[in-house]
């Protein structure tokens, strides 16, 4: 989430979230404590089908513009942090622990 805040130079609002995993609750209430910010999911948790089948859409002209595939898009649930600015810290320093004692496992000969 940060890598796209300093890559786009664009303060995010929301993080909007599709697939599988968006399925469980805790994840991605946890997902949005720790970012500090709104998680989205569709109505639409496979967008990557729904995706194509809009594109193929707007090809042959089901669609006259992106706008109007655009206003189909609707928010199914929208989780809000709850967590305090304190246990967010203790949560992201403990992530960035772990991803940094996971660097180098595995030696050039595994």
């Amino acid at each position: 989430f940060d890598a796209m805040v300093l890559d786009s130079n664009v303060q995010l609002k929301e993080m909007r979230v599709d697939g599988g995993a968006t399925a469980n609750k805790f994840m991605m209430q946890f997902q949005s404590d720790v970012l500090d910010t709104p998680v989205v999911r569709p109505e639409y948790l496979e967008t990557t089908g729904i995706g194509a089948a809009f594109a193929a859409g707007l090809a042959v002209g089901v669609w006259s513009d992106l706008e109007e595939v655009r206003k189909m898009w609707k928010a199914d649930t929208i989780w809000r942090p709850t967590m305090v600015a304190s246990e967010r810290e203790r949560c992201w320093k403990g992530w960035n622990k772990a991803v940094k004692r996971s660097l180098n496992w595995l030696d050039d000969e595994d």
